[in-house]
Order: structure tokens, then C-alpha cells, then sequence
């Protein structure tokens, strides 16, 4: 049922029962509110619910503050349409294992770079924070974006927010050049993740054939 038709049957039904048992003008606004009740009721469950991420759909978009070369920029994922985009959220900046991720990452972003990928990380620590940890030296070089997801909604339609801790678990999203979700994986805060991994899982999914068990660049496909 439409929302329109939903609310104005909800409106009519209170109407009735009010107009049946002989309202006096108390009981008419008694009814009324009830009506309002009713219809903030009905709205809320037809609300949308917000756009979360799933493999084989289309990834959530986002716009959000980065730091990029000691700079700040903002940075939508619309910006890599074309591209295959490898987002991965961190916990928090000024911390332990995330820089050995960030850093594992920036070493090997040539050869995302010839595979046609952005690299993006992303955390829900301010861009002023980024900034800091960045100066300070820990992530050397830094050669891609760290995005600022402040309000925590980015890792929260990726499915990886963690609500008890405030911070996002260790997601790793392949977005391919269409923006549709394809490969995710999410491991808990204490354990790092693996670059090479990433980029075996990419090529694979570049190759768009069947990749058995194990499948590495250069092995036959199922497919050929």
C-alpha cells in the first residue's frame, strides 16, 4: 500500500471510531492525536532504510573529507567510477596494527596502480587526526587517500561498524569500474589483513572467469 493511502486509511479509521462513539470535543482531540500518533507510526516503518553494502550490488556511495598528500580534499567514490576501487577501514589512527596495514598497502600501491585500482583507507578518526599521524612519521610516504568518516555512517552502510568500541572493524571492499560490490572481507580489530591476498583476489575477479581454490596470476582458469 502507498504511504498516502496507508496514512489516510489510518486517519479515516480514527475519524469513524470518533465520529461512532459521539465524541465530545475532548475525546474528538484525544482522537486526533491519536491520529498524528498513527500516522508518524506508519511513515517511520516506510521510511527507506538506508543503502548497505552487499556483494554483487551496487557499492554505497559516500563523500567524505580525506587527507591526500599532507592535503585536505574531499573524496567521493563517484570520483573512481572506471576504476576498480580497493576501500578498506582501519580502527583508529595512533595505533598498532593499523600502520603496518596502511604502510603494507602504500608499498605495494604500484601494483594496484597498474591494475587499474584506487587504494582508499578509511577510519572514523577526524581529518585533523589523519593529518597528525601522518607528520609525525608513522606512515612514511603516504601515496593514497585516508578518508575521515566522522559521523561513522560510511562504516556503518558498509556493515563494519563496531557500536560497542565506536570504531570500524578491519573491511576490506573490491568495488569494480561499475561500482559493484564484489569481494569483502571483515576481520576483528586484533588481526591485520593480507595485501598480497587482495591482490591475488583481484586479479582473479579481473580475469572474469571461474578461479578454482588457490587460483594465482598466471595459472589457467577454469574457464580457459
Amino acid at each position: 500500500m502507498k504511504r498516502s493511502a496507508l496514512i489516510t486509511s489510518a486517519v479515516l479509521a480514527v475519524a469513524l471510531a470518533a465520529g461512532v462513539a459521539g465524541a465530545t470535543p475532548e475525546r474528538a482531540e484525544e482522537m486526533e492525536r491519536a491520529a498524528g500518533l498513527m500516522v508518524q507510526h506508519h511513515q517511520g516503518m516506510l521510511r527507506p532504510e538506508p543503502m548497505v553494502a552487499k556483494v554483487g550490488e551496487a557499492a554505497p556511495p559516500f563523500t567524505l573529507d580525506a587527507v591526500i598528500n599532507k592535503e585536505f580534499k574531499e573524496v567521493s567514490l563517484a570520483d573512481y567510477r572506471g576504476k576498480w576501487v580497493v576501500l578498506f577501514f582501519y580502527p583508529a589512527d595512533f595505533t598498532f596494527v593499523c600502520p603496518t596495514e596502511i604502510t603494507g598497502f602504500n608499498k605495494a600501491l604500484d601494483r594496484f596502480t597498474e591494475l587499474n585500482a584506487q587504494v582508499l583507507g578509511a577510519s572514523v578518526d577526524s581529518k585533523y587526526a589523519h593529518l597528525a599521524w601522518i607528520k609525525r612519521g608513522d606512515l612514511g610516504e603516504l601515496r593514497f587517500p585516508l578518508l575521515a568518516d566522522g559521523k561513522k555512517e560510511t562504516a556503518a552502510r558498509y556493515g563494519v561498524l563496531d557500536e560497542k568500541e565506536g570504531v570500524a572493524l578491519r573491511g576490506l571492499f573490491i568495488i569494480d569500474p561499475n561500482g559493484i560490490v564484489q569481494y569483502e572481507v571483515v576481520n576483528n580489530l586484533a588481526v591485520g589483513r593480507s595485501v598480497e591476498e587482495t591482490l591475488r583476489v583481484l586479479e582473479a575477479l579481473q580475469t572474469g572467469e571461474l578461479c578454482p581454490l588457490g587460483w594465482k596470476p598466471g595459472e589457467k582458469t577454469l574457464g580457459k
